[in-house]
């Protein structure tokens, strides 16, 4: 699968700019109309390539999953044969098991709707805990995942050459592990406890003096900023001299941002797979060498 096209929605237009770079592909906008009760009307260009890459990243996902859905059956009547997704982020991978009878599986039935309308996949750090990768939930669908942990660190150990990266729970070790192996950085995990969406408790590792370190949290998703304020609060009561923030994708709903930042911490860098202020880091790279692993 080499695509010979990229289609992109404007919201994404400097992503899509700089993937069409890396790929030295065409660019083409999709075009959207939002009618007054919330449906959507696409325009996608009149006459399409055999093999064509569809950027779409699915943060506030709801109505991009539409856009999704609407989008890739429009494209075959068009003349493509061959449709492969780039999601920068890829919602809804957080439920991957029915934790009370009744709850709906949403990982494995989204991932499994989008194997159906779509040739292939390329994301960054999607949110997997149980499973190994994505093709255990999209059958015939190749997926391909790709990490920003190590742009991260290589950012973090520009700007803070010898910061402690702290992952503010266990499941962000694999990210604090990663960046901190490649560029030296010592590394450690807090332990949470959540009780609810904006209820957490973060709890330091013991083992690991703060007193005048510079300390960087590290994690994929910011999305409350609620277990990042907890750390940043507990960091600095343990006499941390700083308390930076990295995270792939900087969702950051509400007012989470300013929280994160009332809360003491000193900057926030986030990658550019989610469009904010906080993006400085580029994810094109990543996606355009993972896109060309289907040629």
């Amino acid at each position: 699968m080499r695509p010979a096209l990229i289609l992109a929605f404007d919201d994404e237009w400097h992503l899509a700019q700089a993937l069409a770079a890396s790929l030295a592909l065409p660019l083409e906008r999709i075009e959207r109309h939002r009618f007054p009760d919330g449906e959507i009307k696409l325009r996608l260009p009149p006459q399409l390539p055999a093999s064509v890459l569809l950027l779409r990243g699915l943060h506030r996902p709801n109505h991009k999953l539409v856009e999704v859905l609407i989008t890739a059956p429009a494209a075959r009547e068009l003349g493509v044969r061959e449709l492969l997704l780039v999601s920068p982020y890829l919602a809804y991978m957080r439920q991957d098991i029915a934790f009370t009878p009744g709850e709906a599986v949403s990982q494995r039935h989204i991932a499994g709707l989008l194997a159906k309308v779509i040739d292939g996949l390329v994301t960054v750090d999607p949110h997997l805990h149980r499973i190994h990768s994505l093709d255990e939930v999209m059958p015939g669908c190749r997926a391909i995942s790709v990490t920003a942990a190590r742009a991260l660190g290589e950012w973090v150990h520009r700007e803070v050459p010898q910061a402690l990266l702290l992952g503010p729970d266990e499941e962000a070790l694999q990210w604090v592990a990663e960046a901190g192996r490649a560029f030296g950085l010592e590394y450690a995990t807090c332990r949470k406890q959540r009780r609810g969406d904006r209820d957490v408790r973060v709890t330091l590792p013991p083992s690991v003096p703060l007193g005048g370190r510079a300390v960087v949290l590290m994690d994929d998703v910011a999305s409350t900023g609620r277990t990042l304020i907890e750390a940043a609060e507990a960091c600095l009561a343990a006499g941390a001299a700083s308390v930076d923030v990295a995270v792939t994708h900087a969702l950051f709903v509400g007012d989470a941002y300013a929280q994160v930042r009332a809360a003491g911490v000193r900057h926030v860098w986030s990658s550019d797979a989610v469009p904010h202020e906080s993006a400085c880091i580029p994810v094109a790279p990543l996606l355009a060498e993972a896109v060309r692993r289907f040629a």
